[in-house]
């Protein structure tokens, strides 16, 4: 494309709705035009990329338990280096860069949230298992997602809202246009960075601030278990206002459920000197977030019955292309070609294959146990492929800990049929949950990158194709985070990093495993609340997450989403309302990159034993209160500035 034509793009307004009969969508960059794609430069910045939010997203995500989606914040990145650069039509190269950076917060989703548990459990783990659990995951993810590809993007046009995507195609086409917003980005990111630094490495106040701080509060806690309390951490607050006040409150609301009504209900029929030597911590663990498992593990079979047609239309397409011949006479246009179904069928059976090896020599020892395994993550991956894509089609959210939940306990009790127990069947079931989580949220975040595509013009087989190195880089970088972390911080409860996700299943994979006492009652009755929520058009599966995630944690989602929704509520200008909430995402994105990042660094120097931190400040009454007087201000900076943005 000429540069006055860049100049002057912007997404056909037939992009976001359903078609009319006969009309047909061409992207932004046509089929006929051959824009620069893959170079030096976009695969380079890519793999940066990749590398950076790995190691952001690795620590945000054992921090809170949410990964954020890294597609936004990279295309801003993309935009503003291009620009300082002084590139010109870079759409094409900056695509690329968003699909290759992107990778990283799919394969750290897909580690952390099983992985960390070998070390919860005090299992053998090496970076090895990290790293091919996470890379033969992610390559799995892919190669599923592929023969779906043109039923999510092109078939099912305008009946998928792709919030995540519109807002990358947003980013990425006023970048052409000569934006600003990488600037913005910048600052928001440096206060974010400063913001989290000062509390993780100085502890120039507290992270949490708790109802305790008070007389009343402490009360409250001690004798009846009722206690709030909140992180000022700048990355959730950005991660609440891009979720939305919808989805913060449902998540908050099953915190509240177990926090405010089952805690304190246990405690209160408690004998009184059982009671005295429990907190609410206590019950919260033992009984609230078995619940919250349950309805975890039941929010994930609704959505695979659910999607049982979906599975089935989207199949039927993928045959018909598998039927096609190669040679066939009629051209496909650059904007729809595909890596060929006989390359892709080749890729699956050396994935497979390499998993069995894996599973056999690095796992399990026994052929016949490697072969279960595989089929099992077979299976369910693929089953799960087109659960994952909806989701994050419809409203931007993978529900792949709810999915790999199910997958723990059915590779539980089928490894324990087959004789496999004690360290050795929780080592393997955690690995298999692993490589099957990995590829549900490899396949629910690469559908945003092929639409994106899909819009934009792109040709899908060049994002196919580097996708699978942005992988091996996320695979081998969130392997030594994780080793880092784990040395520094470790995962447990107590720790900084409390890994939630992780916890939840060693908690559940544990007593499956040694003959322990599974709390069947707890999950059944979380599966049965799920039920009712889902019957009354309540989302089950964030409510649920709510219930097993910390209210520390679940609350400043709400402060975040509440912002989001004052600031795009305002004006009776609607345009002026979008552009508040566009500025605004640009500031959230910059707090959680900056402030994961810099937690990062925070957690590098206490690695390498630089201990600056003052503890018994940190510890005190005081702190919270600077805490919460800080919080406030970061929470004011976001607002005004958001509400400075114009038409």
């Amino acid at each position: 494309m000429e540069q006055n034509e860049m100049k002057n793009i912007s997404i056909p307004e037939n992009a976001y709705r359903e078609l009319k009969a006969g009309e047909e969508y061409k992207p932004v960059m046509g089929a006929q035009t051959t824009p620069a794609e893959v170079t030096p430069y976009s695969v380079t910045m890519g793999v940066v990329m990749a590398i950076i939010f790995s190691a952001a997203a690795a620590f945000l995500g054992l921090k809170v338990g949410q990964v954020f989606e890294a597609a936004i914040p990279i295309a801003i990145i993309a935009v503003g280096v291009g620009t300082a650069l002084g590139k010109k039509n870079m759409l094409g190269q900056n695509i690329i860069i968003q699909s290759i950076g992107a990778s990283s917060g799919v394969i750290v989703a897909g580690a952390i949230f099983t992985l960390p548990a070998l070390y919860i459990l005090g299992l053998d783990v090496n970076f090895f298992q990290i790293f091919l659990s996470s890379l033969l995951g992610g390559i799995l993810g892919i190669i599923l997602l592929i023969p779906f590809r043109k039923y999510f993007v092109k078939e099912m046009h305008g009946k998928y809202p792709f919030p995540e995507a519109t807002a990358t195609s947003e980013v990425l086409i006023s970048g052409e246009k000569g934006g600003s917003q990488a600037k913005l980005l910048g600052i928001a990111g440096l206060i974010g960075g400063v913001y989290n630094f000062a509390v993780g490495t100085f502890g120039a106040w507290a992270e949490v601030v708790s109802t305790r701080v008070s007389h009343f509060g402490a009360m409250m806690a001690d004798k009846f278990k009722t206690e709030f309390s909140i992180s000022t951490d700048a990355t959730i607050l950005g991660l609440g206002y891009i979720i939305g006040l919808k989805y913060a409150v449902i998540i908050t609301a099953g915190s509240c459920l177990v926090w405010f009504l089952i805690v304190p209900l246990v405690g209160f029929v408690m004998p009184d000197d059982v009671a005295a030597g429990v907190t609410a911590d206590t019950l919260f663990k033992d009984y609230g977030r078995p619940i919250g498992i349950g309805g975890i593990a039941m929010a994930g079979l609704i959505g695979i019955l659910r999607q049982a047609g979906i599975i089935k239309q989207a199949l039927g397409l993928a045959v018909s292309e598998f039927s096609k011949k190669s040679s066939s006479a009629v051209a496909v246009e650059r904007t729809q070609r595909d890596l060929s179904m006989k390359l892709i069928l080749t890729i699956l059976c050396a994935t497979l294959l390499t998993t069995l090896v894996f599973f056999h020599f690095g796992l399990l020892g026994s052929l016949w146990q490697s072969v279960v395994a595989l089929l099992i993550v077979f299976v369910i991956s693929f089953l799960f492929t087109t659960v994952a894509a909806n989701a994050i089609a419809i409203v931007g959210s993978n529900p792949v800990s709810g999915m790999t939940l199910m997958t723990l306990i059915l590779s539980s009790l089928v490894l324990v049929s087959i004789g496999l127990t004690g360290n050795s069947g929780m080592t393997a079931a955690l690995i298999i949950g692993g490589v099957v989580c990995t590829a549900l949220s490899m396949a629910g975040g690469f559908i945003t990158d092929l639409k994106i595509g899909y819009w934009l013009g792109t040709t899908p087989r060049k994002q196919e194709a580097w996708k699978f190195l942005g992988t091996i880089v996320s695979a081998a970088t969130v392997a030594g985070v994780m080793l880092i972390l784990n040395k520094t911080y470790g995962f447990t409860d107590s720790s900084s990093l409390a890994a939630p996700q992780a916890n939840a299943m060693a908690a559940v994979i544990e007593p499956l495993m040694t003959g322990g006492d599974t709390p069947w009652i707890l999950y059944i009755m979380g599966a049965v609340l799920a039920l009712v929520l889902q019957a009354i058009g309540v989302p089950a599966l964030p409510f649920s997450l709510g219930m097993f995630i910390p209210m520390s944690l679940n609350a400043p989602l709400v402060v975040g989403g509440l912002v989001a929704w004052f600031v795009s509520n305002r004006s009776k200008d609607e345009a002026l309302n979008k552009a508040r909430f566009d500025r605004g995402t640009l500031i959230a994105s910059g707090f959680i990159a900056g402030g994961a990042l810099m937690g990062v660094l925070t957690a590098t120097l206490k690695f390498m034993n630089v201990q600056w931190e003052m503890t018994a400040w940190k510890e005190s009454d005081g702190a919270q209160y600077v805490a919460l007087a800080m919080y406030v201000v970061l929470i004011a900076y976001m607002t005004i500035h958001t509400l400075r943005a114009k038409k």
